[in-house]
C-alpha cells in the first residue's frame, strides 16, 4: 500500500533519524511512502490551551494534505491522538466535520499500524541491550496502544525488556504543560527518571521523541546518564 507519514514538527526539526528509520521499515516491508513537506504541526499545542478556532486553522491544513491518503501514519502517539481522536471533536459542526472525520478513521500510531494493520511484529532487528519502556499519555490512555510497541520489542534479537515501575506515568512534558508549570512538570520528569534507573537498563525506549526530549533533558541536567531512544530506531538496528 502507499504510506502517508505525518512528522511532528519536533520530531522533524530535532529527531530527523525517527522519521528516516520508519521510512526505512516501511521500504523494507514494501511498501511506498511518502511525506508531505508541509504541514508539520497537528495543531494540538493550540488545542490544549483552549483556542480550538487558532487550532482549526492549523489542522485544516493537515486534514487537506492528506484526505487522499490510503494510510496515514503519524510518529508520535501525541499527534496521533490528535488527529484520529480530536479532529472529530475539534471540526464537529463545522464544514470540515466529514472530512475531519475520514481523515481521523485512517490515521495510525507508527507501532499500532505495523502490529495491528500490517500485522507485524518482528522486522529482524538487532538490538543487544537492556531497555525499558515508557508509555507516552495519549498513545496509551487515548489510542490504547499499550500492546503493540512491546510485541514488536519481544522479537528483536539480543533485546531485554525490563518493565520500571512508573511506565504509565507521566514524564511531565505535555507540549505547553511544561511551559506554563515548570516546576511541576520537573517533579514529574524526576519521578519518571528514577523509575528508569531502577531497571538498571542501558535505553529508555518509547514511541513519543516529545516524552523522550523531556527525560533526556532531564537526565543531562542531572547528569544521570540516561540514553533515551524511539522504537522505529530500535527496530531498524541491525547491531
Amino acid at each position: 500500500m502507499t504510506i502517508t507519514l505525518f512528522i511532528p514538527c519536533f520530531v522533524d526539526l530535532m529527531y530527523p533519524q525517527v522519521g528516516i528509520s520508519m521510512v526505512r521499515i516501511f521500504e523494507k516491508l514494501g511498501h511506498k511512502v511518502v511525506c508531505p513537506e508541509a504541514p508539520a504541526c497537528c495543531g494540538q499545542p493550540a488545542f490544549n490551551t483552549g483556542y480550538w478556532d487558532e487550532s482549526r486553522a492549523v489542522a485544516v491544513k493537515v486534514i487537506e494534505s492528506v484526505k487522499d491518503a490510503e494510510a496515514v501514519v503519524i510518529a508520535s502517539g501525541s499527534c496521533g491522538a490528535m488527529m484520529s481522536v480530536f479532529y472529530p471533536q475539534l471540526f464537529d459542526g463545522t464544514p470540515h466535520e466529514a472530512a475531519a472525520k475520514s481523515v481521523a478513521a485512517k490515521c495510525y500510531e507508527f507501532s499500532s499500524f505495523l502490529v495491528n494493520k500490517l500485522g507485524v511484529t518482528d522486522l529482524g532487528a538487532k538490538f543487544p541491550h537492556k531497555v525499558t519502556f515508557h508509555d507516552g499519555c495519549h498513545g496509551l490512555r487515548e489510542l490504547n496502544n499499550k500492546r503493540p510497541p512491546r510485541e514488536l520489542l519481544a522479537k528483536v534479537r539480543g533485546l531485554e525488556l525490563v518493565e520500571m515501575g512508573a511506565a504509565e506515568t507521566c514524564c511531565g512534558f505535555g507540549g505547553t504543560f511544561s511551559a506554563k508549570f515548570p516546576a511541576i512538570s520537573t517533579a514529574m520528569g524526576e519521578v519518571k527518571c528514577t523509575s528508569a534507573l531502577e531497571t538498571r537498563t542501558d535505553y529508555i525506549v518509547s514511541c513519543d521523541s516529545s516524552c523522550l526530549m523531556q527525560i533526556q533533558g532531564f537526565a543531562d541536567k542531572q547528569k544521570q546518564g540516561i540514553k533515551t531512544i524511539h522504537l522505529a530506531e530500535v527496530l531498524v538496528n541491525r547491531e
